[in-house]
């Protein structure tokens, strides 16, 4: 298949197929005798994975470092479950990092519930001043 059709058949934007073929996670298609390229059922399969792996938020690196498993099937797995160990370490720390940025703006958004002119926005006063001060306004209320 085309690139076309192979971009509906996974939905996947063509230049999101092109990126993944430059860093080496799609391997190059063959090219038809005009030039096109033509995708394989492999290349669906090893596309769906990369979008399962991109949608639990794992980097190209680790996507590739997966990518040499499934390459190379009779290798031992226990790198697999180290890679996922770690991915989710860095998940669990994102999580407590963005509960700490959801409270910061819960603060925020209490600096001022009336609205007023820009000029005298006690939200956008309270994000030009140090961080220190946005927790003191915020307690004033």
């Amino acid at each position: 298949m085309r690139i076309g059709e192979f971009a509906r058949s996974v939905q996947t934007p063509v230049d999101t197929i092109r990126f993944y073929e430059r860093v080496g996670l799609l391997p190059k298609p063959e090219r038809t005798a005009s030039n096109y390229r033509r995708y394989s059922r492999a290349h669906v399969e090893r596309l769906a994975f990369i979008r399962r792996c991109r949608g639990l938020d794992m980097s190209l690196d680790e996507i590739r470092e997966l990518l040499t498993f499934c390459d190379e099937p009779h290798r031992k797995c226990g790198a697999v479950n180290e890679l996922v160990d770690r991915h989710i370490t860095e998940v669990e720390t994102r999580i407590i990092e963005l509960q700490k940025l959801a409270g910061e703006l819960r603060r925020l958004s209490t600096v001022c519930r009336t609205p007023a002119k820009a000029k005298d926005c006690r939200v956008l006063k309270a994000l030009r001043a140090p961080k220190r001060l946005l927790t003191h306004e915020s307690k004033m209320g």
